[in-house]
This record gives C-alpha cells, sequence and structure tokens, in this order.
C-alpha cells in the first residue's frame, strides 16, 4: 500500500517527476504554510522559484508532505501576492527584496529596486559609501576595539577620524601625532569624491553599526586645553552600550 502525502516521513525527497503533481501545491516556508498552484509558482520560468518546481524534483516535504523552502516564510507572502496580482508589495521592501533576489523573480526586483527605499540604499547612499576607502573594513574594526575594551564595562568608546579631503587628510594626521592616546585605536575614514558631508558619513556609520546590533551614538571628541587643531574638526567619540 502506498504512503499518502500526509503520512511521508520528514524531510523525504520527493520522487517522480514534478509533472504528474496536482496543480494545487501545499508549501511549508520556514514554518509558515501557503496553498497555491504551479502555474503561479512557475509564472516566470526563468527564476529560482520556478525552477524548483520544474522537471525532476528539487525540494524536500515536511512530515504532511508539503514541500518545504528553508526561508523566512513571514515575506514569503508578498512574494506570492506579486506572482499571482502583480502587486508589488509596500511593506517590509527590504526584506521582500532580499527574498526576490534569492527565488530570482527579475521582474520584482527591477520593479522593487525602482522604489524609494531600494532606490535610495542601492544607488545613492551606497554609491556613495562605495567611494569612501575601506568602509565595510573600518566598521568591522571599530566593533572589533570596542568589544576589546567592554570587559567588565558598560560601555566602550571608540575614537573616528574623518576626514573629507586629502588636505584634511594631512591636518588630521597632524593632529593625530599630537594627541595623547593609541594612534592604532583610532579608525580612519575618508578621504572621498561625492557630494555626501561628513555629517551623512557619521549617520551612516552609525546606521551600518546599528544594522548589526549594537547600541551606539557619537559625539565630537573634544582635545585636551592647549591642543593646536580643533579636533572636533575631526575627531568623534563612537559610545557603545553594552548593558
Amino acid at each position: 500500500m502506498s504512503i499518502s502525502s500526509e503520512h511521508k516521513p520528514l524531510g523525504k525527497q520527493v520522487t517522480g517527476s514534478l509533472h504528474t503533481l496536482s496543480p494545487i501545491v501545499e508549501l511549508n516556508v520556514g514554518g509558515e504554510m501557503y496553498t497555491t498552484t504551479l502555474s503561479t509558482l512557475k509564472k516566470h520560468p526563468g527564476s529560482k522559484l520556478a525552477e524548483m518546481f520544474t522537471g525532476q524534483p528539487k525540494l524536500r516535504t515536511d512530515s504532511e508532505g508539503r514541500f518545504f523552502i528553508d526561508r523566512p516564510g513571514t515575506y514569503f507572502k508578498y512574494i506570492l501576492e506579486y506572482l499571482r496580482s502583480n502587486q508589488v508589495p509596500t511593506q517590509c521592501i527590504q526584506d521582500v527584496y532580499k527574498e526576490a533576489l534569492f527565488y530570482d523573480i527579475e521582474p520584482l526586483i527591477k520593479q522593487l529596486e525602482d522604489s524609494p527605499q531600494i532606490f535610495g540604499e542601492l544607488v545613492a547612499r551606497k554609491q556613495f559609501l562605495a567611494r569612501v576607502p575601506n568602509y565595510s573594513e573600518n566598521i568591522e574594526l571599530m566593533i572589533r576595539i570596542a568589544r576589546a575594551e567592554a570587559v567588565a564595562s558598560r560601555r566602550s568608546s571608540v575614537i573616528v577620524c574623518v576626514v573629507r579631503t586629502e588636505e584634511d587628510a594631512a591636518r588630521c594626521q597632524d593632529a593625530l601625532n599630537s594627541l595623547d592616546m593609541d594612534k592604532k585605536s583610532v579608525v580612519k575614514f575618508g578621504p572621498w569624491k561625492a557630494a555626501p558631508s561628513i555629517s551623512d558619513l557619521l549617520d551612516c556609520i552609525q546606521m551600518d553599526v546599528e544594522a548589526k546590533g549594537y547600541k551606539i551614538s557619537f559625539q565630537p571628541h573634544i582635545a585636551e586645553k592647549g591642543f593646536r587643531f580643533k579636533s572636533h574638526d575631526f575627531f568623534y567619540k563612537f559610545l557603545f552600550t553594552w548593558w
């Protein structure tokens, strides 16, 4: 006697051709359950999602026989709504965009990239940050320094030097040589050739560190009296709060 789909073992690979399946498909996407049709899932033949349900089976099933996709199920409803009615989501844009990229649904990707949220991130902010030398590496360096100083402390601070021009970079180096601090612990950003200002870059640093789950704030770093440069022209203190 054959085993019904309701009693397939957990994680069993589907056998046979998908062409023999019912046109109605039940899905388990990261624990969220969906019911749709094969034609909806295969609406865009070149997509990764369509390939999952084309030809030889490429998916496992859960204990109830539903096809299992190991992705965040919360956002799949927006993917499915687009496939059903061409409705571009207006909520959770960043997360839906990640899922559209994973499923490789090109028309949805292009429409989401035209949205203000994705356009601003990809075309404006990311293009700016691409012109700031070693930006991503410096973010990771800041985090490593802050974590190293967090032992038995509620807060730890990282001094950041931000320079927009080559001239400022030279002046910053002179200032750094005069500062009474460990120069290796100062993280330098810049210079760059783009319109955004130093305050824009500082906002980006805070945004990207917070996106990694850290609680952070910043303020100008004021050096001791008699310092021959205005240190707040270049130096900022980023404060990590741990508890």
